[in-house]
């Protein structure tokens, strides 16, 4: 019996220790599933939330890390995870001052628009004034009338998208599904996870970035997305 207590005693002392020694990490993801094995096809054992804070014991590989989870361990796409345990501290350096650089704002879309409607109210003068026919004089102001309209429908109406669009393809990015609020979420089917980013739109084309990934889809019509670069394809509405 005396020497079950020291026994137990030197396995609580190396339990305490190896927990210790866990380098916490911080998931980024919306949900990243945790597979059997290191093989991303592999069977899915869990997934982890966001913000949840997760123990790695091994992050030897340069893809996947091995994590502990409350009902076993398992592997996940480092792409998403953030570490929160102190990094050894090193030798502090001096810290380079950067001057700050003001942003210059555009004024060509503004200037562009009010000359092409001075253009069309002096046509429009014109017309009334000197054009003696007043069919034709009718027929004229109607022309202008709409390619006004299209105009602003092309140039001043900011355009918008919502609603999954998905492809068919065999690509990284297999969706992407628009919501309120300008965010957008991606779905990646390399890393197996599903990740929230905030977007623009400027004219026909949808920019937003993940981790340093940037995104361009060209808007071809309310169905279809057109992707550019690595996310090359075409994504229809679900």
């Amino acid at each position: 019996m005396n020497r079950i207590f020291p026994i137990l005693s030197l396995l609580l002392i190396i339990s305490f220790y190896s927990r210790a020694q866990d380098i916490i990490y911080r998931v980024t993801a919306d949900r990243l599933n945790v597979r059997e094995t290191i093989d991303p096809t592999s069977k899915k054992i869990g997934f982890l939330p966001q913000n949840e804070n997760v123990a790695v014991i091994d992050s030897t590989d340069s893809k996947y890390f091995k994590v502990k989870m409350t009902n076993g361990e398992g592997w996940v796409s480092k792409e998403y995870l953030v570490r929160i345990s102190p990094v050894p501290a090193k030798p502090s350096a001096l810290p380079i001052q950067k001057a700050e650089q003001k942003s210059a704002i555009d004024y060509s879309n503004i200037i562009f628009i009010g000359l092409v409607l001075s253009v069309m109210i002096v046509l429009v003068i014109v017309i009334v004034k000197f054009v003696p026919q007043n069919a034709f004089k009718i027929f004229s102001i109607a022309v202008i009338l709409a390619v006004a309209y299209f105009f602003y429908l092309g140039f001043i109406v900011k355009k918008t998208v919502s609603g999954k669009y998905i492809t068919d393809t065999d690509v990284q990015y297999q969706s992407f599904d628009f919501k309120s609020k300008d965010s957008v979420i991606i779905h990646d089917v390399y890393f197996d996870t599903l990740t929230t980013s905030a977007y623009t739109v400027d004219g026909d084309v949808i920019k937003f970035k993940q981790q340093e990934n940037t995104f361009i889809l060209l808007i071809r019509d309310d169905s279809t997305l057109v992707g550019e670069g690595f996310t090359k394809g075409i994504f229809k509405r679900n």
